[in-house]
């Protein structure tokens, strides 16, 4: 049964996280600021800053001259402790790792990669990972004991309705059974709370977070790269869909008689305009590239026969595009992954594909754009899915609540 005790301290939680979603997201504030925006009386916000400051989760700051208090020295300002914890993004991407760390304050403070072979086992996968984060770690003078919680982007369906994982003791995490090696190795390793999402979707909730969908509550992004993903925003919030399978827009059918997909369809998108489908193409037009790397700098050194190859695969891309706008109707599409980087080889054929096919006659405007974030977007959204779970402070910051 709860209690009145019970009630203040939820009460009080509420009031913590109001402080502190504040500061994320303007910085430091005085207090008279903090009293402002969150509309707390200042009785209690001096209680709530008190007991943030004991338990070490902001600091306090000189002000500078544009924040006065009067005639005397200006206002002291709250702000987010850098050191009170770390946050560790992972991208798990078919032949990189990548990675992204973050402090209290939710500043980006590392990112590295490392390689896969591409047939790299599941093992060898987590070997990998645990190596990067070790190296980042000792690189940047981090200290590992401060890791609050890693995030994980995946390639693939991501189920959060699958029974979870014991990942020892009390933790447990939902989990792919191709990636439990990598899971199980990161909670040996780490000990930390393990939150798990798609890749593509995680970039989409990073470009939302941080980066150009920052404006808006309803989005559609892609990812083109060695695979093709995506993820949709709807009101704020990102869709996952009832079987984690919400974005995956590299499986839209585009020929039913076409190759097999390893999804188990066939002729879908990916398998067309995908990394390894592209190199193809271009091998039979005489053009032999390595990797996708090299032929993003085939497109950008303008070699015919690969302009041509990448400018038809983006209008395939946009007439699927266009499928999802009618029925999503966002008010951006965000292209991301290294074909983004082409600019409007790849863009302009996108834009006209949804403007010819997407409820032509309609007055709206949808805005197609490159992403912001890069190649380390997945890795930043693997800390944003944890800002977005816990969003307040370090568990072991906490006062104990039942």
């Amino acid at each position: 049964m709860s209690t009145p005790t019970d009630a203040l301290q939820r009460l009080r939680r509420v009031h913590e996280d109001a402080v502190l979603s504040a500061l994320r997201s303007a910085g430091g504030l005085s207090r008279a600021q903090l009293t402002e925006r969150t509309g707390l009386s200042r009785t209690t916000m001096f209680a709530i800053v008190s007991g943030l400051l004991e338990r070490g989760v902001v600091i306090e700051t000189e002000g500078s001259a544009a924040e006065p208090r009067g005639r005397g020295r200006p206002a002291a300002l709250v702000s987010l402790n850098p050191d009170a914890g770390l946050l560790l993004g992972l991208d798990l991407g078919r032949n990189r790792v990548r990675l992204a760390v973050a402090n209290a304050a939710h500043q980006v403070v590392a990112t590295a990669s490392a390689d896969l072979p591409e047939e790299a086992g599941p093992e060898e996968e987590a070997e990998s990972a645990v190596r990067l984060v070790r190296a980042a770690a000792a690189e940047r003078g981090l200290s590992l004991g401060a890791l609050e919680a890693i995030g994980l982007g995946l390639v693939g369906v991501v189920d959060e309705h699958l029974p979870p994982v014991p990942l020892g003791g009390e933790r447990s995490a939902v989990v792919p059974a191709r990636y439990l090696p990598l899971a199980q190795r990161l909670g040996e390793e780490f000990g930390v709370r393990l939150a798990v999402d798609n890749n593509a979707r995680l970039a989409a909730l990073a470009e939302a977070t941080w980066g150009v969908a920052r404006p808006v509550r309803d989005m559609v992004y892609v990812r083109w790269s060695v695979g093709v993903g995506g993820g949709f925003l709807a009101g704020g919030r990102l869709m996952r869909g009832a079987h984690g399978a919400g974005g995956e827009l590299g499986h839209v059918c585009l020929d039913p008689e076409g190759p097999p997909c390893h999804c188990g369809s066939r002729g879908c998108l990916e398998g067309h305009i995908g990394g390894r489908g592209l190199l193809e193409r271009c091998a039979a037009q005489g053009v032999r590239l390595p990797a996708l790397d090299a032929l993003v700098a085939a497109a950008q050194d303008r070699v015919p026969a690969v302009c041509e190859i990448v400018a038809s695969a983006a209008a395939d891309l946009g007439r699927v595009l266009a499928g999802t706008v009618t029925q999503l109707d966002p008010a951006l599409v965000v292209v991301g992954g290294e074909l983004a980087g082409l600019g409007s080889l790849v863009l302009d054929p996108i834009r006209e594909a949804i403007a010819e096919r997407s409820l032509p006659r309609s007055s709206r405007e949808i805005a197609v754009v490159p992403a912001d974030l890069g190649v380390n977007a997945s890795a930043m959204g693997a800390i944003a899915l944890l800002l977005h779970e816990e969003p307040s402070i370090p568990a072991h910051l906490r006062p104990d609540v039942p």
